[in-house]
C-alpha cells in the first residue's frame, strides 16, 4: 500500500516525523511517499522513501495518478484539500495537525476551514496536543478524529558516549520567530553566564532561511546587549545524522537543552534530546506533556519567569543526583511511549477504522 504525505517543506519537526514514520511503517507493507512544495537548502535528508518537490498542479497530478495512494495525509495545509480533489483524487484524505503556534491562530484557523474539511476530509490526526483535542471536539464533533504519540527509533538515534565538554552548553533549537520565544531563552542564559559561570556556553540550532527578518534583527541586537556574543555559538542546518553525537556532548557536558516555546504541537528535538541522555527545561506549552514529566524526564518553568527558569536550570546544572535521575528515566520514557511499533500499530488501526484494509 502506498501513502502520500503532504507538506510544505522539508524542515523542522514535520520532515523528522516523516522519517521516523516512513521506516515504521513499511515494517507493516506501507510505503511512504512525501511531496513539498519546495526546499529553501540543499540538504534534504533521507527518507526511506520517494521524495518529490513542486508546488505545480500538473506535476502533483502526475504525482497522484502514479502513485495509486490509498490515502493522503496532509499536515497543515487546508488549502489541499479542494486543490487535491481538483486534480482527481478520491481516496482518503486525514488533515493532520502538528502545531499551529499560539493557541489563538489555531483557533481561528480551525474555526474558518470548517467548510473545506467538512466537505473533503475524512478524519483529523494529531500526537496527543491537548489545545488541539479540544477545539476538534468543538468545531468538529462529526468528524473521525485520531490522538496518538508520534514515534521515535531509539535505536538508530540515541546516546554515544563523547569526550567531556570542559564547560556546561544549554541549547536551543528552533526558528528565530516569535512562537519560539528566543529572547527569552538569551534572557536566561545571560543570567546563568552572569550570576553562575562565566563560561557557560550557549549553542543555537537554527534553519536561518526560515524564520521572521525582523525578529532576527532584534536576535542579533539583543545578543550584545546582553553581552553573551563570546558565549554563543550557531549551528545552522546541521544534517539530523549528527544531532545525535551534539544532544550527547550536551548531556555529558552537565548541561541541558531549553524549550522556550510559546505553544508546541509534539516538538521532536525533546525527544532526541531524551532519547541521548540531554536533560530538558522547557515551558509548559502543551504539547510536551507527552513526554514531559516535572522532575522524571524533565523539568518545567513558567512562561515568561526568568526567575523560575533559572532556578529550575541551577538545579539541573548542580543537583547530580536529580540530574542523572531525569537522564535516565527521559531516555527509558522515550523507548516506551514512542516505539515505532506502537505507532504503526495505532496507524493502521486509524486506517481501518476508515474502511482501509491493510
Amino acid at each position: 500500500m502506498n501513502i502520500l504525505f503532504v507538506y510544505y517543506i522539508p524542515s523542522g519537526g514535520v520532515e523528522t516525523l516523516n522519517r521516523q514514520r516512513s521506516t515504521a511503517l513499511k515494517a507493516i507493507n506501507i510505503h511512504s511517499h512525501f511531496l513539498y512544495y519546495e526546499k529553501r537548502r540543499d540538504l534534504i535528508n533521507k527518507h526511506d522513501g520517494p521524495i518529490f518537490i513542486t508546488n505545480k498542479d500538473d506535476e502533483i497530478k502526475k504525482i497522484l495518478d502514479a502513485g495509486n495512494y490509498e490515502v493522503i495525509i496532509v499536515i497543515s495545509d487546508f488549502q489541499a484539500l479542494p486543490r487535491l480533489r481538483k486534480l482527481g483524487y478520491k481516496g482518503k484524505i486525514i488533515m493532520e495537525i502538528q502545531g499551529y503556534g499560539p493557541k489563538e491562530v489555531a483557533r481561528r484557523t480551525l474555526k474558518n476551514v470548517r467548510p473545506l474539511v467538512k466537505q473533503y476530509a475524512n478524519g483529523f490526526l494529531n500526537p496527543k496536543t491537548p489545545h488541539i483535542d479540544q477545539l476538534l471536539e468543538e468545531f468538529y464533533p462529526d468528524i473521525p478524529k485520531f490522538r496518538f504519540n508520534n514515534c521515535f527509533d531509539t535505536s538508530k538515534f540515541s546516546y554515544i558516549q563523547t569526550n567531556i565538554h570542559p564547560n556546561p552548553i544549554i541549547a536551543w533549537i528552533g526558528r528565530i520567530e516569535e512562537n519560539k520565544n528566543w529572547s527569552e531563552f538569551l534572557h536566561i542564559g545571560a543570567r546563568l553566564i552572569h550570576e553562575y559561570n562565566p563560561n557557560l556556553e550557549l549553542y543555537i540550532f537554527e534553519d536561518p532561511t526560515i524564520g521572521d527578518p525582523n525578529d532576527r534583527k532584534r536576535f542579533e541586537s539583543l545578543i550584545d546587549q546582553l553581552n553573551i556574543r563570546k558565549n554563543l555559538t550557531r549551528h545552522e542546518n546541521i544534517p539530523n545524522s549528527q544531532m545525535a553525537e551534539f544532544f550527547s556532548k550536551i548531556g555529558d557536558s552537565g548541561g541541558f537543552l531549553c524549550s522556550t516555546s510559546k505553544v508546541e504541537g509534539s516538538p521532536y528535538s525533546l525527544l532526541e534530546a531524551l532519547s541521548c541522555k540531554c536533560p530538558v527545561l522547557t515551558t509548559d506549552s502543551d504539547g510536551v506533556r507527552s513526554s514531559i514529566i516535572h522532575n522524571q524526564t524533565g523539568k518545567y518553568y513558567q512562561l515568561g519567569n526568568i526567575n523560575h527558569a533559572v532556578q529550575q536550570a541551577l538545579e539541573l546544572l548542580t543537583n547530580h543526583t536529580l540530574r542523572e535521575h531525569i537522564r535516565s528515566k527521559g531516555q527509558l520514557y522515550v523507548q516506551k511511549h514512542f516505539n515505532p511499533k506502537l505507532y504503526s500499530q495505532n496507524f493502521k488501526n486509524m486506517l481501518l477504522q476508515l474502511g482501509i484494509k491493510v
